[in-house]
């Protein structure tokens, strides 16, 4: 931490009973308490009871007048949530909350965890990139989730589409924690709801939004620092010069995480954000031993289990198939076999898409039979 960070954190003693739970969750709930709010007023009254009772003239000296604070038929109705979604419920400080979190100025007071809560305290990498992903980006988050892996680390990312889920996927029997914008319980994208599934059973999913809270665009800049903020160090594999990866390399800098960035094709966008990120001062990466190197050195249990091959859903119709083939390209070349690999389709159904793109001018061949987007 910093010496600023230092000055304004104070620790938080947890709930110790299922009353002091549900006040917790009551204060944090009511209308403009956030996480630094809900510390303060920890810290001022001694108990979140006593604050809740102080909330309402606290708020009139403000000069808001009627205010209520969160009616107790709103927690009950999220606690029976978290049962029927077997989510269990992690305060600040309290054993089972990850310690990484612990001294940050703006950590959640509560998470809910659906999964298997030993993995937070177990070292992490957290992995962002991408949405609409290279096929090289995608092999280069699944290889390095796969040797980080293997290596010990539990991969920690967004469950986003893309370069999220390519790293989660490689990890999943390996240890991955899938910080979620939303509830716990709402899967988004939905696309990737048999993929949240895995990851409850083998790892992690984890929220500080209350059950069946659909994300909105304002919950993701919030979620990435959870994401960075459990991780050693955060890698960017793949992102545009303006997006929520490198928000997320921001956070990390800002709580002292090791910031990390693969390089890509200088004209791609999609490898922009990372070759800024570089240019800045980032650890340039080409394999999970440079993820290792740039940590500090301690002990790692190694894990010998084989990772799955993970190819995204099959194409299926034409126009998805063009679609397809564009999003996987980039202009660095990659041999056709691989493009079909990734995609899952068989060099005959490619084959006349690949001709009227070509044709269109949308991508070129190169020697060796390499493909890659018009310049």
């Amino acid at each position: 931490m910093t010496e600023e960070q230092h000055s304004s954190y104070h620790p938080t003693l947890p709930p110790t009973t299922e009353e002091d739970r549900f006040s917790w969750l009551r204060l944090l709930r009511s209308r403009k308490v956030g996480p630094a709010t809900f510390r303060r007023l920890l810290r001022e009254h001694g108990s979140a009871q006593n604050a809740l009772a102080a909330l309402p003239e606290i708020a009139r000296a403000a000069g808001i007048e009627g205010y209520e604070t969160c009616p107790p038929g709103v927690i009950e109705a999220e606690l029976k949530a978290a049962k029927a979604a077997n989510a269990q419920l992690l305060c600040l400080e309290s054993a089972d909350f990850p310690n990484s979190l612990n001294d940050l100025n703006d950590a959640p007071p509560v998470l809910w965890a659906i999964g298997d809560v030993s993995v937070l305290h177990r070292p992490s990498i957290a992995m962002v990139g991408a949405r609409n992903c290279s096929s090289l980006g995608a092999r280069m988050a699944r290889g390095l989730a796969t040797d980080l892996g293997k290596q010990g680390y539990v991969v920690v990312s967004g469950l986003a589409r893309g370069i999220d889920t390519s790293a989660h996927m490689a990890a999943l029997d390996t240890g991955t924690v899938a910080v979620m914008a939303g509830g716990v319980d709402v899967i988004y994208p939905a696309e990737n709801t048999d993929l949240a599934r895995d990851i409850a059973r083998s790892g992690l999913r984890l929220s500080e939004q209350p059950m069946g809270v659909t994300p909105q665009a304002r919950h993701f800049p919030r979620r990435n620092r959870i994401i960075s903020g459990l991780a050693q160090a955060v890698v960017v594999v793949e992102a545009a010069a303006k997006s929520g990866s490198l928000i997320t390399a921001r956070d990390a800098l800002d709580q002292g995480r090791e910031v990390l960035a693969v390089p890509g094709h200088p004209f791609d966008a999609r490898a922009a954000g990372c070759n800024l990120l570089i240019r800045d001062g980032a650890t340039l990466v080409r394999s999970a031993e440079d993820v290792i190197e740039a940590l500090p050195k301690q002990q790692t249990e190694l894990f010998e289990t084989p990772m799955p091959e993970v190819t995204p859903p099959l194409a299926t119709s034409g126009a998805t198939l063009h679609h397809e083939i564009l999003a996987r390209l980039g202009p660095s070349p990659i041999a056709e076999d691989q493009l079909i690999r990734d995609i899952s389709v068989t060099a005959g159904e490619i084959g006349p898409v690949l001709i009227d793109l070509e044709l269109d001018g949308r991508i070129q061949r190169q020697p060796g039979g390499l493909l890659s987007l018009s310049a």
